[in-house]
């Protein structure tokens, strides 16, 4: 197997065995360095074979007319312009001895003589067919004029070619191509068409290493600064190298919260309680409010957002700021120590004691019944304190005085005593029934006080008693 085999089956190796990329079209300037084969039979040019006349004919015989070149013969440079078109230069060294098959050129038996080097400079503009692309290889056409040396003789090539390109990264490729060169006198004198040996109108095939370059990507995110709208910061391709710092969809520089994921009906804020309004301009971000509150809730429906609501949970009026004053007193209702009964705000809005009330209450103390010499509190006594219990609960900001006396039996001393036991006990039941016990005072009077005379039984009956008072 000769060099170029050897060589083109080292590329193909490559070819198949690498993962590739997409052609990097944002790099304008690309570089190759390959080797390349001269091949002058099958031109189509007259005295360089011997019963031939057709263009590429016997084209594929590699081993009989290819002057295969080792390594690194050929090296271009070239710009990318627009539209799939560059424009570049190449540079190549052949050595050959094989011309064609003739006996007609001096020096060469059957087209074979003595290796000579072949010098070619071309200047070339080739145009990229990427709607042809098969299995990643993508077409191309080339074009253009050069000129070739040999034995310091020189002649101009107009030059036509085609070749595909096939990516190894997102900027290598190997390229493949073949060039057709048409060669011409370049002094204009009167020679034949194979003047100079070698400076004859040939093919050259060429396999190279192809780098682009040229590209700047400033914050290195694949995307290059020409084509990058964000090119200082890394970003994604899909919003032409912006970044989507939360993922939320919405580029940063169109996002009004980009670091908080959010939906494009906000600009790409949050909307954290579904109320309609964006976290940005919700003054509650937490809680489901009114557009009217800044997001706020108003819980209770009363028109006075919850946070300048005393009572966010129940319907008020905005003159209590927003608490309810259940009796109408003119009392908002958690200053209203009665807030269902209508009373004076001297009296933190409880009713003032009647004296129906406090006559009542003096009715039902004179009949509470104890026992004889003692503070313990007969049964019927108990249940005339129920009705106690029931006017001193109406009149609820209201203190009381209990106050106890006694007939004239008994010692006074023990009678005083009694007394004070009795006026206890009484609020001690009260106190247990419900009645705060900061409202009930008591105070014994023993035998002092006498309401009637203790010279008749009834009389120590009557005297036996409880009294109630309203403390100012």
């Amino acid at each position: 197997m000769n060099n170029f085999v050897k060589i083109f089956f080292v590329f193909s190796m490559i070819l198949f065995t690498t993962k590739s990329l997409s052609q990097d079209k944002n790099n304008p300037w690309q570089i190759s360095l390959g080797t390349s084969a001269v091949n002058f039979y099958g031109t189509a040019q007259e005295g360089l074979c011997m019963g031939c006349n057709d263009l590429f004919q016997d084209y594929f015989a590699v081993d009989k007319y290819w002057n295969i070149q080792t390594f690194f013969s050929t090296a271009s440079i070239s710009r990318y312009t627009d539209n799939g078109f560059s424009v570049g230069l190449r540079l190549s060294l052949n050595k050959f001895d094989q011309i064609g098959n003739t006996n007609a050129i001096p020096g060469y038996v059957d087209g074979k003589g003595p290796e000579k080097t072949m010098i070619t400079t071309d200047l070339f503009v080739s145009k990229a067919l990427p709607k042809l692309t098969f299995f990643k290889f993508s077409p191309f056409l080339e074009g253009g004029i050069g000129q070739a040396n040999v034995d310091d003789i020189n002649a101009y090539t107009l030059n036509a070619g085609v070749g595909v390109d096939f990516p190894i990264g997102n900027k290598a490729f190997i390229k493949l191509n073949t060039v057709y060169r048409k060669a011409f006198e370049n002094d204009g004198g009167p020679k034949t068409v194979y003047y100079a040996p070698g400076v004859n109108t040939h093919w050259q095939h060429n396999i190279s290493l192809a780098i682009n370059f040229g590209g700047k990507d400033t914050d290195e995110d694949g995307i290059y600064d020409k084509f990058d709208d964000c090119p200082f910061e890394p970003g994604l391709e899909e919003f032409n190298g912006c970044p989507d710092t939360d993922g939320d969809g919405i580029p940063d520089k169109d996002d009004s919260c980009p670091t908080t994921a959010g939906t494009a009906e906000f600009n790409g804020c949050a909307d954290s309680d579904g109320d309609g309004i964006a976290d940005p301009d919700d003054k509650c971000p937490d809680v489901a409010g009114l557009a009217k509150f800044g997001g706020c809730p108003d819980t209770d429906g009363d028109g006075i957002e919850d946070a300048k609501d005393a009572c966010p949970e129940e319907a008020g009026l905005r003159r209590f700021r927003g608490c309810p004053d259940t009796d109408g007193d003119g009392i908002a209702d958690p200053k209203d120590k009665c807030p269902t009964e209508v009373g004076p705000a001297d009296n933190e809005g409880c009713p003032n004691p009647t004296q129906e009330a406090i006559d009542a209450l003096n009715e039902l103390g004179a009949t509470v019944q104890f026992e004889l010499n003692k503070a313990d509190l007969k049964d019927e006594a108990i249940d005339l304190l129920i009705s106690v219990y029931d006017i001193m609960s109406k009149f609820g900001n209201t203190n009381f005085s209990i106050e106890g006396h006694t007939d004239t039996s008994g010692p006074k001393a023990f009678n005083q005593k009694l007394s004070e036991e009795r006026a206890g006990k009484v609020k001690t039941h009260l106190v247990e029934k419900g009645v705060e016990e900061s409202r009930l005072s008591t105070k014994g009077f023993g035998e002092d006080n006498p309401k009637v005379s203790n010279d008749t039984r009834n009389g120590r009956i009557t005297n036996r008693r409880v009294e109630f008072k309203v403390v100012e």
